[in-house]
């Protein structure tokens, strides 16, 4: 009997555990680790956020998904992680593995600039939980008295979807409240130009996020570097002060913090390095997937940005994952596979959105382009954003990954191919790389 332990229970965990159940036989056991009791639909947390919808609506209790689908649960944080003796600590508990399928999305880094964040600073966030419902609070306090709302991201940010979509819902919010005539919109970004989100060169995206965010009196303060936060301003690196009664400021991501305590697992930020099956390169017993990836922007951008890792990219690697581990242990008997990184990001806008596509988000080394990449403009954006919501909420209940009428209807629908087969002689080019992907 194997042990397979999958730490993170998010949007890459939970459908890698799922996947891993349903190659696996019964006889291997496959443990899901959580440092939280639920499972959330991470981009549901904009909407709760600006009190659009309960926190409740996109969450699950994890124990009895674990219970109905055969997986082992426990809630906790790791302290200790050996990935070269293949076994670690949960609060206290120690646990041997034969494989680790590593999903633990972002830390925080908010203490990069004084007074960022909402716990001892002053700008909100969306990027968990209990930061949504802060912010949530935040956002009722502010429409009794509104003013300057200034929205953004760090110098080393990867993900700029929330905060175009926290921004423009938020205005599309107070035109109906009645109180966008009281309130200024900034937006202030590491990115080059409003539109990059991380990416860069996706066809039209420059364009119809550009010229929405204009339609909307939004002021775009580009190639910025926020270097502190007081009580009521946004300081600059170039000096510029601007002044906010309600901020919300993603943060850069680091790696979580067993992760970069552990000798040679990942890099100075705590990503993890992997090869192609995604299998770190110095201890095959680790895989990992989704954000805790180290994955290279090749975009050189006067401030530093990252490279964006969507929900589908990360749910495509954790299948990957599962389908590499199985072959490992013999479950399955069919090629390794690779993730082509091809995403797409339905972007909420208020009454519009806007769907972006960069297949692959990292473009051809050779030539320095994409297969294709497309940005379209539409309410329907939103109806197709909501109508995902549901149906991943669906799959956690039903104990599904990925099946395989999703994929099929990204490749119907968006051309999106999501893996690749890796060579029948994979194996033995594997021995002699240890290049990380990216």
């Amino acid at each position: 009997m194997a042990h397979v332990v999958v730490i993170g229970a998010g949007l890459g965990g939970l459908p890698t555990a799922y996947e891993l159940r349903h190659h696996l036989p019964a006889e291997h056991k496959v443990t899901l680790i959580s440092d939280k009791p639920e499972f959330t639909f991470v981009p549901g947390l904009i909407r709760v956020g600006l009190n659009l919808n309960p926190l409740e609506h996109i969450q699950l209790e994890l124990e009895p998904l674990a219970r109905r689908h055969g997986l082992d649960l426990i809630c906790g944080h790791i302290t200790h992680f050996d990935p070269e003796n293949r076994h670690l600590i949960v609060d206290g508990q120690t646990l041997e593995f034969d494989y680790a399928a590593i999903a633990t999305g972002a830390s925080l880094a908010f203490d990069e600039a004084p007074g960022l964040g909402p716990h001892g600073g002053y700008t909100q966030s969306v990027c968990t939980p209990d930061h949504a419902v802060e912010a949530r609070e935040a956002w009722l306090e502010f429409l009794k008295d509104p003013g300057p709302l200034v929205v953004g991201a760090m110098p080393g940010a990867g993900c700029f979807g929330p905060a175009y979509e926290f921004l423009l819902m938020a205005d599309w919010e107070l035109r109906r409240l009645g109180l966008r005539d009281r309130v200024t919109l900034t937006y202030i970004t590491p990115e080059p130009y409003a539109g990059h989100l991380g990416v860069g060169g996706v066809k039209y995206a420059e364009e119809l996020t550009g010229d929405l965010m204009r339609s909307r009196g939004v002021e775009i303060i580009d190639n910025a570097a926020i270097t502190e936060v007081e009580p009521d301003t946004i300081i600059l690196s170039d000096g510029r002060r601007i002044p906010f009664k309600y901020s919300m400021i993603l943060p850069a991501f680091r790696g979580a913090k067993f992760i970069r305590e552990t000798p040679r697992l990942g890099n100075e930020k705590g990503f993890i390095p992997v090869g192609p099956t995604y299998q770190h390169p110095e201890f095959p017993a680790v895989y990992a997937l989704g954000v805790a990836v180290h994955l290279e922007q090749p975009d050189k951008t006067p401030v530093p940005i990252g490279l964006p890792k969507s929900g589908e990219m990360t749910e495509v690697m954790g299948v990957a994952v599962a389908h590499n581990i199985a072959i490992e242990l013999g479950a399955i008997s069919e090629p390794h596979l690779t993730p082509t990184l091809e995403a797409l990001c339905f972007a909420e806008f208020g009454d519009t959105g806007i769907l972006y596509i960069a297949a692959p988000v990292i473009p051809d080394p050779e030539v320095g382009k994409r297969r294709h990449s497309l940005a379209l403009k539409g309410p329907w954006v939103n109806w197709a954003k909501a109508a995902f919501e549901e149906y991943f909420l669906l799959k956690m209940r039903f104990g599904l990954g990925l099946p395989w009428f999703e994929k099929f209807g990204l490749r119907l629908l968006f051309r999106l191919s999501l893996f690749k087969n890796l060579p029948k002689n994979f194996r033995q080019s594997v021995e002699k790389s240890t290049t990380a992907v990216g």
